[in-house]
């Protein structure tokens, strides 16, 4: 489905500014120093795209860039949700380290810190102009809960690198339902000044939990939280006053942002650029526009995965029409692993049918086994990154030293302590790639491309309110993934001197202790 059809269906005509139509330009000579784009999806789990052998929905526009560039299967974030994975992609540092990276509520503070390098701030020092579209869920403002929405909020983006933002506030499922554009509200209604508490509801405002006949899109599954303040139809968590026209529309949210980044990537045509955009599709509440509703037979949360691969084109579209795609590098992945039910009735779960977004890994988005952080990774770069699968292992936290190292970028000293630079990896050079990766949930856990150890917790082995299992286990927990991809057999009691070799691993990084960065 292309722009002009589009605008046809009623998609906003004001977000979707880019459905003019353009000349395709001869394709340009690759530069030395090419444009960078990540995509990078919210809760898409392995097993969610075409591409990676599902069979129940079709992605072509992912499945055209994983048969043109290079598809990773062994590929991991760093966490097993959303703002500590977002914080170590950005930053090269292990949100683990500090101990304020958890989910962040919607009135955080700027998790990143203006001290800090990011991955922002080494493209700008390289040359090229930056932005930031669509999921954020770090933080804006200084402090928690201090923030004037009806101002500009500082710091944010802008303090951290990126020239341009474009942002929702905080998550889909978090007031405030406003988008900031470049730190201010964007279509700011002076008539409706907006207000935010987490703590305590204003008078007057309907909440979700006392009135669910306001509830005329969603409604929250029982237990989860998502049933304080109503905006557009649906209940969030959070409590909020105002907004007027400045509100976001949840079917439009999609399109919006894909308009936002088709702009940048329009605008920037002659300039070298590095682009994050962060989709929202799968998170929840899942309210797709139209043009997708009902059409994957999976629900709304099969239908925002066809959103997302709209969204997708639309990027390749533009690069094409702009002549940058043989310039251009595009880093699709996801934030974290796979969750059906995350909080909304939206029959995700009824109508899941065959499907497994986790593929045949164990667990899923919140859990310490493989599929909270092993997601979709693709690289495509044509005529540099030859067309292929690759079963290295990679980190999104090396994206940073790696793609400093393509565009001959010194790191400054602090920055990125825990990226490395696995660029021939990204290439398709390399067929190893790291040693080993460490991946966060409740607690650490060690995987070297075989052997997967998890740390004793005393957790909660299972979530019911999300259906997931967790991975806690107060003993040590030892999973051969290349003999057991589903970890169903524990052998830790089998292979004590493998884990022992593993927990040393973990040991020796939290020994490391590197601090925050500093400028």
């Amino acid at each position: 489905m292309d722009l002009k059809l589009l605008c046809g269906l009623g998609m906003g005509a004001a977000a979707l500014t880019g459905c003019s139509q353009v000349q395709n330009k001869q394709e340009a000579k690759t530069p030395q120093k090419p444009n960078v784009i990540f995509i990078v999806a919210d809760d898409l789990g392995y097993g969610d795209l075409s591409c990676y052998g599902m069979t129940r929905i079709q992605t072509p526009n992912v499945d055209a860039l994983a048969q043109g560039g290079l598809r990773f299967t062994d590929a991991h974030a760093v966490a097993s949700t959303s703002t500590p994975s977002r914080y170590s992609l950005f930053t090269g540092h292990y949100s683990w380290r500090r101990n304020d990276t958890g989910i962040a509520p919607g009135n955080a503070g700027m998790i990143i810190r203006p001290e800090q390098i990011t991955i922002a701030d080494m493209f700008k020092e390289a040359g090229y102009t930056t932005g930031a579209i669509g999921k954020w869920h770090l933080g804006l403002g200084d402090k928690t809960g201090t923030q004037d929405w009806n101002a500009e909020v500082t710091p944010g983006p802008r303090d951290i690198g990126f020239d341009y933002s474009y942002l929702m506030a905080a998550t889909g499922d978090r007031v405030p339902c406003v988008w900031m554009d470049n730190q201010r509200v964007a279509n700011y209604d002076a008539s409706a000044p907006i207000y935010v508490d987490y703590q305590k509801p204003f008078d007057g405002e309907p909440l979700g939990k006392d009135h669910p006949e306001l509830l005329t899109l969603l409604k929250p599954s029982p237990n989860h939280g998502h049933n304080q303040a109503i905006v557009n139809g649906i209940s969030r968590i959070g409590y909020m006053k105002g907004g007027g026209k400045a509100l976001w529309e949840d079917e439009h949210i999609a399109d919006t942002l894909t308009a936002k980044a088709v702009d940048f990537i329009h605008s920037q045509k002659d300039t070298t650029f590095f682009l994050y955009v962060g989709t929202n599709d799968v998170h929840v509440p899942r309210y797709p526009n139209a043009a997708f509703r009902d059409k994957s037979g999976m629900g709304y949360r099969g239908d925002a995965i066809l959103q997302f691969d709209w969204t997708v084109g639309q990027i390749v579209e533009a690069l094409k029409q702009d002549g940058l795609l043989g310039n251009t590098m595009i880093v699709l992945t996801s934030d974290n692993g796979p969750v059906v039910d995350d909080g909304y009735a939206d029959r995700a779960v009824e109508l899941l049918g065959d499907h497994r977004p986790w593929g045949d890994f164990r667990g899923g988005k919140y859990s310490n086994f493989q599929a909270g952080t092993t997601v979709p990774f693709i690289v495509y770069w044509p005529g540099t990154v030859e067309a292929g699968e690759s079963s290295a292992l990679f980190s999104q936290i090396d994206l940073y030293a790696s793609l400093a190292k393509l565009v001959g970028q010194e790191i400054a000293e602090g920055a990125a302590p825990d990226s490395q630079n696995n660029l021939n990896a990204l290439l398709g050079l390399d067929k190893k790639g790291r040693d080993y990766v460490v991946e966060a949930s409740s607690v650490l856990s060690v995987y070297d491309g075989t052997w997967h150890y998890i740390i004793p917790s005393y957790g909660s082995a299972y979530n019911k309110l999300t259906n997931t299992e967790l991975g806690n286990d107060p003993n040590d927990q030892l999973y051969n993934l290349k003999e057991d991809i589903g970890e169903k057999n524990n052998v830790a009691e089998q292979y004590p001197d493998k884990v022992k070799e593993l927990k040393a691993i973990i040991e020796k990084e939290k020994a490391n202790g590197y601090g925050l960065g500093k400028r």
